[in-house]
């Protein structure tokens, strides 16, 4: 597994008490600031409020009661296949992202964002709850990249109208660009940032077509080359440097 800490913490290296709950996998160190103010967390069997609390990593440290210790950040990517749900758990027994990347790490990871249950491509993973945070939430507008595989040829106007903006049923959407391939006019790349639920499929529905298969081949600065469908990897440090400056 690669070794992505830059200096290593001794068990007195201190941490504000924020990044030791985030560190924990527990919740990004903004959401940890409102479990610290709210009382429910823990240090040495005080409740402490304070926020800027120094801890060691020799210190007992409980939210709602259930102690948590500071893990090594985990950073992996799947070349998500069809099939699979974005879930840690499904009521219907669907088959998991999760079982394909069993057995990877000790640390206890979690899917960044989600991709339809047919939907391939770059998915990642981490415990690191504040560039979770970061990646999906809205206002950060990571770019993404899709390739579309449609039921017949794309009309130029639809092009178009993709370009400018199609208004859908939670508001108006556009690409920050598209294109045709060369060779098979069927298939379409589209950039976008929107995080909106199934924004893609949405799109070309909207303008008649059925997509054939939809494949996502950029996240954020990430891509799946060279990665088989279905198998997993570490990102390299180069990698996590990439997301966490994007």
């Amino acid at each position: 597994m690669p070794d992505y800490s830059q200096t290593p913490e001794s068990e007195t290296t201190e941490l504000r008490l924020n990044r030791y709950i985030a560190k924990g996998g527990v919740c990004s160190r903004r959401d940890a600031d409102i479990l610290i103010q709210a009382g429910r967390v823990k240090v040495n069997g005080e409740v402490v409020q304070q926020v800027g609390t120094k801890v060691q990593r020799t210190d007992k440290v409980e939210v709602d009661d259930i102690q948590i210790t500071p893990e090594r950040k985990v950073y992996l990517l799947l070349n998500k296949p069809k099939d699979y749900v974005t879930t840690l758990d499904d009521p219907m027994e669907r088959k998991t992202v999760m079982r394909l990347i069993d057995g990877a790490c000790e640390e206890r990871v979690y899917p960044i964002g989600r991709l339809d249950r047919q939907t391939t491509g770059v998915l990642l993973f981490t415990n690191d709850g504040d560039l979770a945070k970061k990646l999906t939430h809205p206002s950060y507008n990571q770019k993404k990249i899709y390739h579309v595989f449609l039921d017949r040829a794309i009309r130029t106007e639809d092009i178009e109208t993709i370009r400018t903006g199609i208004e859908l049923e939670d508001g108006l959407i556009k690409a920050d660009d598209i294109q045709v391939a060369s060779d098979d006019n069927k298939q379409v790349g589209i950039e976008i940032h929107s995080g909106k639920n199934r924004v893609v499929r949405r799109i070309f529905e909207r303008l008649g077509y059925n997509i054939l298969r939809l494949d996502r081949v950029y996240f954020a600065g990430i891509t799946k080359k060279n990665l088989p469908r279905g198998r997993w990897r570490f990102l390299t440090r180069e990698e996590v440097d990439i997301l966490k400056i994007y």
